[in-house]
């Protein structure tokens, strides 16, 4: 397989990934209410699970001392996204989060650069702007369907922290594969930092949430965390290390666009009565940067 249709196989997988993330927001919410931090270590357990069969008898599986620090960085970072965004839940409106969550793919640009694995050029910022400001319509269009508002306060200050972190993920996981510090194999990083992941959450989880909620978990919940681990988790983070080995780290983050996009979908089919025009700017500019994304397929400069 040559760059080029590496690079298309890269984009079509981020583009499942899309739609598993987008399809894990309905899941999450048919599950009892749990502690929230908890929940998340468990799933990403789970995930390592799954990887397991996959990872055993790598080669590489045994992370050596360069390694290993920097699992534990990406590890923090997934620890720091979902832990504050957990925390600003409760603290953030939810038009607030969405719209500081679209800066993800310019940090991870911004990032990028800083470690030498994004070039300096004009066309990918572009095309992430353009990105955002689709995304951000259509965060708009729901906000003005739940009559939402727009604030930045404490709680905004700490998403926008975990936004920071989980722009940072996928940098670490391009400038680890340059510098020979990660090992080719994506189940290896991926099974690695979950792992990491899911100790530090958990840790958190721990000293933050009362554990005996988690007595109250139901056979349905269950299964729901079980799906959660094995796709929205194992399957995701795969797609997103794979990617990551060919795009750059904010081409892999532009993804993050389409799922809203994806909400809207299972939104229209669910109930399409409460999907209006507003909805359909957003909608074309985040179709319009993906197509861009697939054409110009960025790939690591040279180091």
């Amino acid at each position: 397989m040559n760059d080029r249709q590496s690079a298309r196989a890269a984009h079509l997988g981020m583009m499942l990934w899309a739609v598993l993330v987008g399809l894990s927001f309905p899941a999450v919410g048919a599950m009892s209410e749990l502690p929230p931090l908890s929940l998340t270590s468990l799933r990403f357990l789970i995930a390592c699970a799954g990887l397991w069969w996959l990872v055993r008898r790598s080669p590489t599986f045994l992370p050596g001392w360069r390694e290993l620090p920097l699992y534990a960085l990406m590890g923090l970072c997934l620890a720091g996204f979902f832990g504050a965004m957990f925390w600003a839940a409760h603290h953030a409106t939810a038009l607030s989060m969405a719209t500081l969550f679209v800066t993800v793919p310019l940090l991870a640009f911004l990032l990028g650069l800083g470690f030498g694995v994004e070039r300096l050029a004009w066309r990918l910022p572009a095309i992430l702007a353009l990105g955002a400001a689709g995304a951000l319509g259509l965060a708009i269009a729901e906000s003005l369907e739940q009559g939402g508002r727009l604030r930045f306060g404490m709680g905004e200050a700490v998403f926008f922290l975990g936004c920071f972190a989980t722009a940072l993920y996928p940098v670490l996981s391009k400038w680890g594969l340059a510098t020979g510090r990660l090992p080719a194999s994506a189940a290896v990083r991926t099974f690695w930092s979950l792992g990491l992941g899911a100790v530090l959450v958990g840790f958190a989880g721990l000293a933050l949430e009362p554990m005996g909620r988690l007595a109250a978990m139901t056979g349905r919940d269950l299964l729901v965390l079980v799906y959660l681990g094995l796709f929205s988790s194992a399957l995701t983070f795969w797609l997103l290390q794979r990617a990551t080995a060919v795009l750059t780290p904010s081409a892999v983050t532009a993804y993050s666009y389409l799922v809203p996009f994806v909400s809207m979908l299972l939104l229209f089919v669910r109930e399409p009565g409460r999907v209006g025009w507003a909805w359909l700017p957003g909608s074309l500019m985040v179709i319009a940067a993906i197509l861009l994304l697939l054409r110009d397929t960025p790939s690591t400069p040279a180091r």
